[in-house]
């Protein structure tokens, strides 16, 4: 999953050759997840259909104020287009258009919404190598990037002219490569590791068979994708599940049991700055394990159970930098037992929630939890979508490290 996937993302497309591109950079857009609407200057339809554009990103194409083909004479509203986008990016962009960009010239619908437009503004110049480095184009350049937009450099290579030399548009890999490292950049959690861990863990006691719990991993997996959509470049250790991610910040290390899950996790905690251990880890496992299916012969049967390895008690035994966060399931005396937890482990962060209360635990998509802080803070939240409790914690955890 891309950094863009829900965002509006309007692109503007000027008069010049390389709008042809702009079908691969629409098609792209929506592969990423984001939501698309194309504004076009009038003379950019010579280059490039509106239906093209409009059958590919699935929506209405502007290129005037007032729809021709309407008898009613629709007003096409370019402060709305200008407020909807989180994102603007103006691929080609012309040195016709770039100028009047520079110094406010409005007469066209593309540009009456980038100047109502109050999201960051992206453009990828694209012209002849002469216009390119005329003194002109680079006033354009200066002046644009000294209003705060974001100039997405052209390549070098041949141009339409023949000519060979800078100023073709760079490909529509490279912008959407370039916006989304840019907004990666500018988010709270760029540049930190984040280790989760998810799921349950399963014990053998033959190799058939197994001891278990019903965690599903769901509140694990929003977790990891809260934190990827704050930047942070995250490993997920997940036991067992059904659950999925395709996050381009999000490695997943599938594991079985506790054991495998302690050692995968202390391969990579030297190097997290978060730790998040959120999996439902047993703590006995069989003493012995069978190495043919146990026959159905008696009556009643045992097994000799003996403890795991303490994950979040390692962790908390060796964490230097680290924001450590545990997570207690509890069934009674609730907050009492959380904040003996979060001592006993050393933890900064303590996530509780309670099996008495309805719509919480395993099994199902919401959850209700307290955050207990290593202050003793104690903050209560109310019945919440797993995705949403995922948000709150990752909030609660950069006002942790901005404290």
């Amino acid at each position: 999953m891309s950094i863009l996937r829900d965002k509006n993302i309007l692109l503007g497309i000027t008069a010049g050759i390389a709008a042809y591109k702009s079908a691969s950079l629409v098609r792209l857009f929506i592969k990423a997840g984001a939501n698309v609407k194309v504004v076009m200057t009038p003379a950019s339809k010579d280059f490039i259909t509106p239906l093209t554009l409009s059958t590919l990103s699935k929506n209405p194409v502007y290129s005037s104020f007032v729809d021709e083909d309407d008898d009613n004479e629709v007003w096409n509203n370019h402060v709305e287009l200008g407020l909807w986008a989180d994102y603007f990016i103006i691929a080609p962009a012309t040195a016709n258009t770039m100028a009047k960009m520079a110094n406010g010239v409005c007469d066209n619908i593309l540009l009456a919404t980038y100047l109502s437009a109050k999201c960051p503004v992206y453009f990828a110049p694209a012209m002849d190598l002469d216009m390119y480095k005329h003194e002109s184009t680079k006033t354009s350049f200066e002046k644009l990037t000294a209003y705060g937009n974001k100039m997405i450099p052209a390549g070098t290579g041949e141009l339409a002219s023949g000519l060979v030399g800078e100023g073709r548009m760079a490909e529509p890999e490279d912008i959407v490569s370039f916006v989304e490292k840019d907004i990666l950049k500018q988010l709270p959690l760029y540049g930190k590791k984040v280790l989760i861990t998810a799921g349950p863990t399963y014990e053998a006691l033959d190799p058939v068979r197994f001891i278990g719990n019903h965690s599903s991993g769901k509140m694990g997996f929003e977790i990891a994708k809260a934190a990827a959509n704050l930047g942070a470049e995250v490993v997920l250790v997940s036991g067992p599940t059904h659950q999925t991610i395709t996050h381009s910040l999000v490695t997943v290390k599938p594991v079985v049991s506790a054991e495998d899950m302690y050692n995968e996790v202390h391969k990579h905690f030297e190097a997290s700055d978060i730790a998040i251990l959120s999996a439902a880890v047993a703590d006995y496992r069989p003493k012995n394990v069978a190495s043919q299916k146990i026959k159905k012969k008696d009556a009643t049967f045992s097994i000799e159970l003996e403890k795991t390895k303490d994950i979040l008690k390692s962790l908390g035994a060796i964490k230097a930098h680290q924001l450590l966060v545990g997570f207690a399931l509890e069934t009674n005396n609730e907050l009492e037992h959380a904040k003996g937890k979060l001592q006993s482990k050393n933890l900064d962060l303590i996530v509780l929630n309670s099996l008495q209360d309805k719509g919480a635990g395993f099994g199902v998509s919401t959850n209700k939890v307290t955050f207990i802080t290593s202050t003793n803070d104690v903050i209560e939240n109310p019945l919440k979508s797993k995705a949403e409790v995922a948000k709150d914690l990752m909030q609660q955890i950069l006002k942790q490290l901005n404290a």
